[in-house]
């Protein structure tokens, strides 16, 4: 079962609880239909009791809890692809892949083919299965537009393991960026609150004070260009689309984001997780992996 636990701010006061539900979960709720399902299952609770009409009003304040398990997804929608994988490191317990950009990391709402997951149940016999059908072995995700590492977990105790490190923020990830303009300082942190766009439910912002989540974001300027600067970027929290905010909200939005910055600027979302720091989920054994920068970043180093 996942579970999900959601605070309702002014912004999203009278809305439907289907509407605020799809909208706030758009990587596991595929529908509205589907969350109609939840409601008739017992499984959506407004401040602890539980809530079954989807016109359900809510107001500012009202603790939502999401519980999903594994049968409310259609078995059908994972299949496997033989898509090849760059597979940098794989034992018994865990796959670490360099995801080239483009690639979804997991089916969601009208893209079922084609993702990081058909992938990996084509070359894995096994893969955890704690964040359901539709996430077999994904312990953390990549945006689709950047590439780089990302873990999978093969068994439940490594995913449980590894999800545990990565909460107590003791997992260290290093990506890289090329950046809009000429970053001043050598180094520095950027500690902004992030929450849900008011308006896209596919986008974030940076959230006014008092509200949104905790997010923080260290830097450090590899190489100044003419009118862009290659930046090592060291995330110490890991909210959805935060290094992409962070960067934008301090004037230097990464080159090639269509969300945030300019698209047009860059062949694709000029941003590569090229290394992870970790503890290895069984022997406990220090791990660091890393891959190489990505041949478009060559003319940049």
């Amino acid at each position: 079962m996942s579970q999900h636990s959601l605070k309702v701010t002014s912004t999203d006061t009278d809305s439907r609880i289907d509407v605020f539900i799809a909208r706030a979960l758009p990587d596991d709720i595929p529908s509205r239909m589907f969350v109609q399902r939840l409601l008739e299952a017992g499984r959506i609770q407004v401040n602890g009791k539980a809530v079954t009409k989807a016109n359900h009003r809510l107001h500012e304040g009202d603790a939502v809890q999401v519980d999903i398990e594994l049968a409310d997804y259609p078995d059908e929608r994972i299949k496997p692809e033989a898509v090849e994988l760059d597979v940098v490191y794989e034992d018994e317990d865990i796959i670490a892949l360099n995801k080239p950009a483009g690639m979804t990391v997991h089916p969601a709402s009208g893209h079922y083919g084609g993702t990081l997951v058909n992938a990996l149940v084509h070359h894995v016999n096994e893969l955890s299965d704690v964040n359901g059908p539709k996430r077999p072995g994904i312990v953390h995700r990549l945006d689709k537009e950047t590439s780089g590492i990302i873990l999978i977990a093969k068994t439940n105790m490594a995913h449980a393991r590894l999800a545990k490190q990565f909460e107590g923020h003791t997992v260290e990830k290093k990506y890289v960026a090329l950046v809009e303009g000429v970053v001043q300082f050598d180094e520095g942190v950027v500690e902004a609150p992030i929450g849900q766009h008011t308006k896209y439910h596919d986008m974030r912002r940076i959230a006014p004070e008092g509200e949104g989540k905790a997010a923080v974001t260290y830097y450090q300027v590899l190489k100044r260009h003419k009118d862009r600067t290659l930046i090592a970027l060291f995330p110490e929290t890991g909210r959805t689309h935060q290094l992409r905010l962070h960067m934008q909200h301090i004037h230097h939005a990464i080159l090639g984001d269509d969300k945030y910055g300019h698209k047009g600027t860059f062949s694709r979302l000029a941003l590569h997780a090229q290394a992870i720091f970790f503890e290895h989920p069984t022997n406990k054994d220090p791990m660091e992996i890393s891959v190489p920068l990505p041949q478009e970043f060559a003319p940049f180093l």
